[in-house]
């Protein structure tokens, strides 16, 4: 009869491995597809077109411009770290980011004979 005790304790342990080993291996697929749904999501999105000033075109005037904001330091303590900041003008003088692509015609590469 003990034997019977000890074989249902070790098939108990067993069973609870591979129950927590499975939801391991559950919990591991759930985070790679959400990580390939992000991953896919980000490669869809086109290029956003940045200035060097990290701020986007939306931001900059026709003649190059930049009406956006930034965080400026104008107090400095003893090892040269910043102490105090004020919001100035952002000095940026042009859009240097990718050129914004247009609609792109691509004719058939199939003859349609």
């Amino acid at each position: 009869m003990p034997a019977a005790c000890y074989g249902a304790g070790s098939l108990a342990k067993r069973a609870r491995k591979a129950a927590t080993a499975r939801h391991e291996r559950k919990l591991e697929l759930l985070d790679l597809t959400h990580r390939r749904r992000v991953a896919l999501e980000a490669a869809n999105r086109p290029p956003e077109p940045v200035c060097g000033c990290t701020h986007h075109l939306a931001k900059h005037d026709r003649q190059g411009r930049c009406r956006e904001e930034q965080r400026t330091a104008v107090e400095w303590d003893a090892e040269l770290r910043p102490l105090r900041h004020e919001l100035r003008a952002c000095t940026c003088q042009q859009y240097v980011g990718p050129e914004p692509l247009g609609t792109v015609f691509a004719p058939e590469l199939v003859d349609p004979r």
